[in-house]
């Protein structure tokens, strides 16, 4: 049964972080602004069932690990240590719970109407919210933000029921410990996921079908990457295709691979399937729309989140490129700032992305392989953490800091980091990147002692040929 039609100056579909982050903002600006989101809680994927309660997971696991091989070696004696899955899994649901809570009270905070149902976009920017009871409300919006975000992607062969076959939603929900796991993808989400359960007793296997993990990073960083985790004790079988499943046993799922031209057999109880996203269009007909996407599928959009559409912006994992919540973030603001009127745009060059793994990969800017291909004279330096005082204290020596700069200039054009916190290490280049700095920007700026972030200023010294610690 539909009701009268609502007028509002923006209405968001997705309440994730790109769909929340907008609506605050727009809010803010003073605009009347309604949140469409179907799920029982805010926050989308990220909050849900991915950034958070993986980052929870990833970090109980982490304390597990010490307390089992590290602990030692400080003078602390456990004995003794064991995984309470359920206590783990309980914490992990009450950190969820409350990001949750806090982004529902900043919608009260800030005035947002909370539409609780799914959105379908209709022509003219009508926004029509099914309820769970069947109720039908129609919002007419001077403007529309599209965020809905995407989903994984399913092998034909290898269909999620979240229990065997799981994405990253079962990942997180398992009840037991497998004994055996193997992750197909070896990208951000399979090798962090993949991590939690190696560090909680699983053996562990990593299949990527591409020559190396983590496609797109810096040649370096990925060979150290391969490095330390295989000393860590995962898996990795790289240039390897999984050709078919065999899901007809209760107990074991059996995995047929391939790698030059020989097939052999892979056994396990989970299989963890992560192979990339796809942008989520639902209750978004293009077609009828008229609205343009891209050759995979996003919304197509300018620089400051424009559909071909008037009135009608898109943000986030559907808007394509980077699938980083902290993108989507920003490009919700900037769709706000927009309709209101402000003269801003997206600055996509400045933006990191981190791999929660441990030891952390880190980065900003163009990789080496990416600047030799521009055919831009550069040079570079690196840093190993182990030539840190800091990273000594703490046990932390894998990995390095390495800058990239052009060769006359000097202007910062890359920084990647493997190493203890490198999600955080990385913010003071990402700072420098964003207003075109130089490495020696970073080298002349002081840094406290004994810290890891004079590893970032040991590199951009390398860079500049006169590092002191190594």
């Amino acid at each position: 049964m539909a009701t009268a039609t609502i007028p509002a100056d923006v209405v968001v579909i997705g309440g994730g972080p790109g769909g929340y982050v907008a609506s605050i903002r727009a809010a803010q600006l003073g605009l009347n602004t309604v949140c469409v989101e179907l799920d029982k809680t805010l926050g989308g994927t990220c909050v849900n069932v991915g950034c958070i309660p993986s980052k929870a997971l990833l970090t109980s696991s982490e304390h597990f690990e010490f307390a089992r091989h590290a602990a030692a070696e400080h003078g602390v004696v456990i004995d003794n240590v064991s995984v309470n899955l359920t206590q783990m899994m309980k914490r992990k649901h009450d950190v969820v719970s409350a990001n949750t809570k806090g982004v529902e009270f900043l919608f009260k905070k800030n005035k947002v109407t909370w539409a609780r149902g799914a959105g379908t976009l209709k022509p003219g920017n009508l926004v029509d919210v099914t309820a769970a009871d069947g109720t039908v409300t129609t919002y007419a919006a001077k403007n529309v933000i599209i965020a809905t975000g995407s989903s994984s992607i399913e092998l034909p062969f290898l269909r999620f029921d979240e229990t065997r076959v799981v994405s990253n939603i079962g990942a997180l929900q398992l009840t037991s410990i497998p004994k055996r796991m193997i992750v197909v993808g070896g990208g951000v989400i399979g090798l962090e996921l993949g991590s939690v359960w190696r560090r909680l007793g699983s053996d562990v296997t990593v299949v990527e079908f591409l020559p190396t993990i983590l496609p797109g990073n810096d040649d370096d960083i990925i060979k150290e990457a391969t490095r330390v985790f295989g000393k860590q004790g995962l898996t990795i079988r790289t240039g390897t295709r999984v050709t078919a499943a065999d899901l007809s046993s209760p107990d074991v799922i059996r995995l047929t691979v391939e790698k030059d031209g020989t097939s052999e057999m892979l056994e396990a109880e989970v299989v963890l399937v992560s192979v990339g996203r796809r942008p989520a269009l639902h209750g978004i007909d293009a077609q009828a729309l008229g609205l343009t996407l891209q050759t995979s599928g996003a919304i197509a959009v300018d620089d400051q989140m424009r559909t071909n559409l008037p009135g009608l912006f898109a943000i986030g994992d559907v808007a394509g490129g980077k699938l980083l919540a902290h993108k989507a973030e920003d490009e919700g603001m900037i769709a706000a700032e927009v309709i209101a009127g402000k003269k801003v745009h997206m600055h996509y060059a400045a933006i990191p992305g981190v791999v929660y793994t441990w030891p952390e990969i880190a980065s900003v800017g163009l990789t080496e392989g990416e600047v030799k291909a521009s055919g831009r004279a550069y040079k570079t330096g690196k840093f190993p953490f182990s030539a840190n005082g800091r990273a000594r204290c703490l046990g932390e020596t894998n990995g390095f800091v390495k800058i990239i700069a052009d060769a006359t200039t000097d202007e910062l054009l890359g920084c990647h980091i493997l190493g203890a916190n490198a999600g955080d290490l990385i913010q003071e280049v990402v700072l420098a990147v964003e207003y075109r700095g130089s490495s020696e920007d970073i080298a002349i700026t002081t840094h406290a002692h004994p810290t890891l972030g004079e590893t970032v200023k040991e590199a951009a010294l390398a860079a500049l040929g006169r590092a002191i610690h190594m």
